[in-house]
């Protein structure tokens, strides 16, 4: 029971503080954080699936073999399913220079403004099984992960108050849609625990997943945004700054008892 109790916390804190920073960063005078917290969450996704989740999978048992299809298998997956949710909406937005009336891609993204919703529940319900997955290796394994997540869902969630915003929606009902499709972490949660601890056969697979999502966020959404800039001037405070990351995964698996 404790456990469930810890998966809850983690979700709700991790689901509550992401969405708080991200309407803070995103609407504040700090906006200019958003692409350091970025740069930083690389590195702390990188170093949470690969020195300390995909370890944590091999001692539940999973082979090398089986760790490496499952990974192979999850990045596949994330690659399908984030197609499949491109489908569903765009990324234009006014003032781009196209020759469209006044409040056309507002019209435009009002109508894609819930299937987005709709992408960001499953979303978060995926991030909540993978917070239930390790809490059942482990509670310092847990938080390391639910702050994994953490990191990772700010500048998500900015980017979909923004789109939010452009499709009409006001700040305040912005934040309520995506506080209610967050919540579904919560439900993620509790479905992973009650799934992996009744089939513990399950467990590795489940880690070797949550690393790979993990390893293909990193990769594929935020890694190519750092490198379309060249000047070493830039490029050498944002590679620090991904170390800076690494860091302080390594030092939560270090204070770990």
């Amino acid at each position: 029971m404790f456990t469930v109790v810890m998966i809850v916390v983690a979700n709700l804190a991790s689901t509550a503080v992401s969405l708080s920073l991200a309407a803070f960063l995103g609407f504040g005078w700090l906006s200019g954080l958003v692409d350091r917290l970025v740069h930083v969450s690389i590195g702390l996704l990188l170093a949470t699936a690969l020195v300390h989740i995909v370890p944590e999978a091999l001692s539940a048992g999973l082979a090398p073999v089986a760790l490496g299809w499952s990974v192979l298998l999850g990045i596949l997956g994330m690659f399908v399913l984030e197609k499949l949710t491109l489908i569903h909406h765009t990324h234009h937005h006014e003032g781009d220079g196209h020759d469209h009336g006044h409040g056309h891609d507002a019209q435009q993204l009002g109508r894609g403004a819930y299937p987005i919703l709709v992408a960001d529940a499953l979303h978060n319900f995926a991030d909540g099984v993978v917070i239930a997955a390790a809490f059942l290796v482990d509670q310092p394994t847990g938080w390391i992960t639910a702050l994994a997540v953490l990191a990772h869902e700010i500048p998500h969630e900015i980017g979909d108050f923004m789109i939010l915003l452009n499709a009409g929606f006001s700040r305040r009902r912005s934040f309520q849609f995506l506080l209610l499709s967050g919540s579904s972490a919560v439900l993620g949660g509790l479905a992973g625990y009650f799934l992996l601890a009744a089939t513990k056969g399950l467990l590795p697979y489940a880690l070797a997943v949550a690393a790979a999502s993990f390893i293909y966020i990193a990769l594929s959404d935020l890694l190519p945004e750092l490198m379309r800039r060249s000047a070493l001037r830039r490029s050498l405070p944002e590679v620090l700054y991904v170390f800076g990351g690494v860091g302080i995964a390594l030092l939560a698996m270090r204070l770990e008892p």
